[in-house]
C-alpha cells in the first residue's frame, strides 16, 4: 500500500505519517523499486492504535512508550493501565479546579448585575474583578500545592 491509500484508509495526512516515522512510533516501511514506501496491514494497525491513544488523551511519548514495549515482546496492559489512571486523576484535578473556576466566574457576574459603572474608579480599572476576592468562599487550589 502507497503512503496515500494508508492516510485515506485510517483518515490521517501524508506528513502525519511521516511525522511519526521520523518520532519512531511507526517504523519505515521498505520501499519498492519505484522508491516509494510499500506500507502493510500492520501500519493501519499502528496507526489506528496511535489515534485511539490520542483520543484518549495520551501523549505521542506515552504512546511511544507503548509501543516500545509491545515491540520488546512486553504486553503493555499494566502500563496503559497505569497511564490512563493517571491521566484520570489529572483530568478529575483539573474538573475540581474548573468547578472552582466556574463559582468565582459566578461570583464575579452576580457583582456585575449588582454594581453601578458608574460608580466605578480609575484606581479599581474595573470594580467588578478589581476588588479582592474572598478566598474563604473561593480557595485557589493552586494555594494547596
Amino acid at each position: 500500500m502507497r503512503i496515500g491509500e494508508v492516510a485515506d484508509q485510517v483518515g490521517v495526512q501524508t506528513q502525519t505519517i511521516r511525522f511519526y516515522e521520523r518520532k519512531g512510533l511507526l517504523p519505515q516501511p521498505p520501499r519498492g523499486a519505484n522508491g516509494y514506501r510499500d506500507y502493510d496491514d500492520s501500519a493501519l494497525t499502528t496507526l489506528r492504535f496511535i489515534r485511539n491513544s490520542q483520543a484518549a488523551g495520551l501523549t505521542l511519548v506515552e504512546i511511544a512508550t507503548i509501543l516500545d514495549q509491545r515491540r520488546t515482546g512486553t504486553t503493555p496492559c499494566e502500563h496503559v493501565h497505569d497511564l490512563l489512571t493517571a491521566k484520570l486523576l489529572d483530568v478529575q484535578q483539573r474538573q475540581r479546579e474548573l468547578a472552582i473556576l466556574e463559582a468565582e466566574l459566578d461570583h464575579l457576574l452576580d457583582r456585575s448585575r449588582r454594581l453601578d459603572p458608574a460608580e466605578c474608579t480609575d484606581e479599581a480599572i474595573c470594580h467588578i474583578i478589581g476588588r479582592e476576592p474572598n478566598p474563604q468562599a473561593h480557595p485557589d487550589p493552586r494555594d494547596q500545592e
